[in-house]
């Protein structure tokens, strides 16, 4: 059996952190949802998939429009009569108030309702065990307690959660959903599970984690796609990533030692962004000249190409030489001597010498980055 996999495509993500910058590159990244939701659709005819498996967060309950709504009713119901199989996750929980809940589906879409694990026959000797969130948070195991029961057969999961020992492993930042271990797969009589929830994609032998389809964020690591699965007679599964993604969310890093305005830094940036497209994150780094009067919000005119810009001078520093200013004779040379030995944390202490640096030159720009 061939299957195509793909979860966590979040449709009408508010992206809000773009939406600060430019509304209409937040808008262009919620039509781009809509349009990777169209090329999965066209990967499964282009592979003859026997079955489209969501692993949920197909959308986000708490702004999901019913042109949203309508949008998936008809999309799901072209490919009749492939069935398509989701198991709702915590940001598109099933609910009484959920699309999943009030639409009337085309006949070969399959929703799972239950917050445990119930079987579905997809062919003679193989079963697909799927559940569903009914709440936004705290969803239990789905593993805990469950077994097959002995049925002969290949047995198949999909479900939302996240898988403790890589989660852990990896320090992902999202909070652990329906939390279980690896071992509770094979333990259970499963043979392989396709899971949402984490975005890193991951395969690993007994369970499958497409990620997001689509960029969602900046600091993503892996293909954006989704997964054609070949499901053998032993249960044994073939995985080949597919790339559906349509948007871009680039991570940059600009050097800027040694620049003496906020004129060459712009000129370093620019350098860097040519050729470039979608969203990018510019990460400032290196010592600035103590003239300099960098306000990153002056750097972020609109570029050919770019969607929305964010600007983190985070790693920028002033190249004042503390040390040696303590040695003066002068009350610039108290005032650093003094809050050098305050008990003020080291950033803290970094940000009042430079405010009160610039302040004793009469300068304007007592902002600090």
């Amino acid at each position: 059996m061939k299957v195509v996999l793909f979860g966590d495509l979040h449709l009408d993500s508010p992206f809000a952190w773009i939406g600060h910058m430019s509304k209409e590159a937040a808008r262009k990244r919620r039509q781009a949802l809509r349009d990777v939701l169209i090329r999965i659709i066209n990967l499964t005819e282009e592979v003859k998939a026997d079955a489209l498996f969501c692993s949920g967060d197909l959308f986000e309950q708490a702004r999901v429009t019913p042109d949203t709504a309508a949008f998936l009713k008809k999309t799901f119901e072209s490919v009749g009569p492939l069935p398509v199989f989701i198991a709702p996750g915590n940001h598109d929980y099933f609910g009484p108030l959920s699309p999943y809940s009030h639409i009337r589906w085309s006949s070969n879409v399959h929703i799972f309702k239950e917050a445990r694990l119930v079987p579905v026959c997809l062919e003679s000797g193989l079963t697909l065990w799927g559940g569903a969130h009914r709440v936004p948070a705290n969803a239990d195991d789905f593993l805990a307690g469950f077994s097959t029961g002995g049925r002969e057969g290949v047995h198949l999961a999909l479900f939302h959660g996240s898988e403790m020992g890589w989660f852990t492993r990896d320090g992902d930042a999202k909070q652990p959903y329906a939390p279980f271990k690896a071992h509770e797969i094979p333990a259970a009589g499963l043979h392989h599970a396709f899971l949402g929830h984490i975005h890193t994609p991951r395969d690993a032998e007994r369970h499958t984690y497409p990620g997001n389809p689509d960029p969602l964020g900046f600091g993503e690591t892996g293909e954006r796609g989704a997964v054609v699965i070949t499901v053998s007679a032993d249960g044994t599964v073939g995985r080949e990533r597919r790339v559906v993604a349509l948007s871009q969310a680039r991570d940059l890093t600009v050097n800027v030692d040694g620049c003496a305005s906020q004129q060459e830094v712009r000129e370093r940036m620019t350098a860097a962004l040519a050729g470039l497209s979608g969203c990018v994150r510019v990460t400032l780094a290196g010592q600035l000249r103590v003239e300099v009067d960098l306000q990153p919000r002056d750097l972020c005119d609109p570029v050919p190409g770019i969607d929305a810009l964010l600007i983190r001078p985070a790693s920028v520093r002033v190249a004042y030489d503390f040390e040696s200013l303590r040695k003066e004779t002068s009350v610039r040379g108290q005032f650093v001597d003094d809050v050098l030995k305050s008990d003020l944390p080291e950033e803290d202490k970094r940000s009042v010498l430079v405010t009160g640096l610039r302040a004793l030159e009469s300068r304007s720009d007592l902002e600090v980055v």
